[in-house]
Order: structure tokens, then C-alpha cells, then sequence
């Protein structure tokens, strides 16, 4: 006979591998997404492309092209005549609300 406490076991890992599948599945959608993404160059079309775009908006995109640095490129201290930059950040803080039953923001 099976004990009560095996069959929490079973249920809960059941339960367990059904959410981590769930997970997975949808991770591997949002890679395939990034996989088939069009490849584009930075030149003067991509403006008028992106305005073009539903939304103003390219949802997966990859460019290809040459930066260049605002100011000065960083060099690497372990492999020599290697140079990168840094990409600017945006940053958007969304408003905050106190759960009170929480206690916090």
C-alpha cells in the first residue's frame, strides 16, 4: 500500500516538473523569438524603418555596424588591441505604492 506521505512526494513533484516545463516552454518561444530576429545595419534607413514599425517599436532586431565612442574607447588590460564601449542606460522607475498588508513599497 502507499502511504499518505509518498503520495505527497508524488503530487508534489508532479507538480513541480509540470511548472518547471511550463517555464521551460516558454523560455524556449522567447529564444526562438531572438533567433529568428532580421538582422539590420546602422545606417540612415534604420530611423525611417523604426518610425515605419508598429508602435515605433522592433520588438527582436539585430544591428550590425560600427560604433563609435562619445568619448573615448575603452582598451582591455588582458588582451592587447582590444577596444569597447560602454552602451548608454535608461533607467525607468515605476511608481510606488504601499501594500499595507505587506508593509512594504
Amino acid at each position: 500500500p502507499i502511504t499518505p506521505g509518498e503520495l505527497l512526494c508524488l503530487g508534489s513533484s508532479i507538480a513541480f516538473s509540470g511548472l518547471f516545463y511550463y517555464l521551460y516552454r516558454r523560455k524556449s518561444r522567447v529564444v526562438a523569438h531572438i533567433q529568428e530576429a532580421p538582422k539590420l545595419q546602422v545606417d540612415d534607413n534604420l530611423p525611417a524603418l523604426v518610425s515605419a514599425a508598429e508602435g515605433r517599436c522592433l520588438p527582436y532586431v539585430a544591428l550590425e555596424g560600427i560604433v563609435l565612442p562619445a568619448q573615448a574607447a575603452l582598451t582591455s588590460h588582458y588582451h592587447e588591441g582590444l577596444q569597447g564601449v560602454i552602451q548608454k542606460l535608461l533607467l525607468r522607475e515605476h511608481r510606488l505604492i504601499w501594500n499595507s498588508l505587506a508593509r512594504s513599497w
